[in-house]
């Protein structure tokens, strides 16, 4: 688990990036008069199309295996909020915007939780 503040900011900074660019493109994309299921798969499609490129070009800054898990899942899950937020009512840049990057940051910081949880449960076991 990286403690280093230019790699933990990096990473906090680039789920929120690509949150909030996933967001706004399900949001410009799927509108409401959309089925709510649909909305959702578009959006994770969206959220994977987005975040790959995004990962792989922010590996080269902050490390490939701390960066591709987080960025992939926080493409899936804005996504997916952002086309159900999208089928209910018309969501704007700025509301995208918002929805992306709480998404991002959640994710992030429960992948890093659960990381230490299991470097924890891990040293448990080896004393």
């Amino acid at each position: 688990m990286e403690r280093r503040p230019y790699f933990v900011l990096g990473d906090f900074g680039s789920n929120l990036l690509v949150g909030a660019l996933v967001a706004v493109a399900t949001g410009a994309v799927v509108g409401d008069a959309w089925p709510m299921a649909l909305g959702m798969g578009l959006g994770m499609l969206l959220g994977d199309l987005i975040a790959l490129p995004a990962a792989v070009a922010l590996s080269m800054l902050f490390g490939a295996m701390e960066l591709m898990l987080p960025l992939m899942l926080t493409g899936m899950v804005a996504g997916m909020a952002a086309g159900m937020a999208g089928t209910a009512t018309a969501l704007g840049t700025a509301d995208g915007v918002v929805l992306g990057g709480v998404c991002g940051l959640v994710v992030c910081a429960g992948t890093y939780a659960f990381n230490g949880y299991l470097h924890a449960r891990h040293r448990r076991e080896q004393s």
